[in-house]
């Protein structure tokens, strides 16, 4: 499958891998906060280097900056990304793609708080973090803290929404 682009070559949805989402809450000087991490495997049809530039292009295509900028996305409505809050899931949104995870009780009471959580969208592969296996807490703080992921990921401060009734 293949999308349009701005950049030089069309985004094949197929060099992004195998993309998840977790979520999970940390401390800050203010309370818990909310965070979501979207990673690939790197399994992508050009191995991990050729899904971390598909994710590049992607995030570039849609407003989200990659690097040390923080995009309020409370004050940009024109972004192409969401996130709803679903019977204790994490739901988000985007063009071409959609992935859900289970949200723990404390990600759900800070983010019910906050009315938002902070989403880092990795370019970064993180092969050992599979879907639906337990990572260890240690391994997520080595990954989501290292210099190299923060500096190549896109950081949103993302407004959480119910869904419609």
């Amino acid at each position: 499958m293949t999308s349009t682009s701005s950049g030089t070559s069309p985004l094949r949805v197929a060099d992004l891998g195998t993309l998840a989402v977790m979520a999970f809450s940390g401390e800050a000087p203010d309370g818990d906060m909310p965070y979501l991490l979207a990673y690939s495997l790197g399994d992508g049809d050009r191995g991990p280097e050729g899904s971390a530039a598909a994710i590049r292009q992607l995030l570039i295509d849609n407003g989200m900056p990659v690097g040390e900028t923080l995009v309020d996305g409370s004050r940009k409505p024109d972004l192409p990304l969401t996130l709803s809050i679903e019977t204790g899931r994490a739901v988000v949104g985007m063009p071409h793609l959609n992935a859900q995870c289970a949200a723990p009780p404390e990600w759900l009471a800070a983010v019910g708080k906050r009315g938002y959580a902070y989403f880092l969208f990795a370019t970064r592969a993180w092969p050992v973090a599979e879907p639906g296996k337990p990572v260890a807490p240690e391994d997520l703080t080595v990954f989501a803290g290292d210099e190299e992921t923060l500096l190549s990921a896109s950081h949103v401060l993302l407004p959480a929404r119910s869904p419609r009734g």
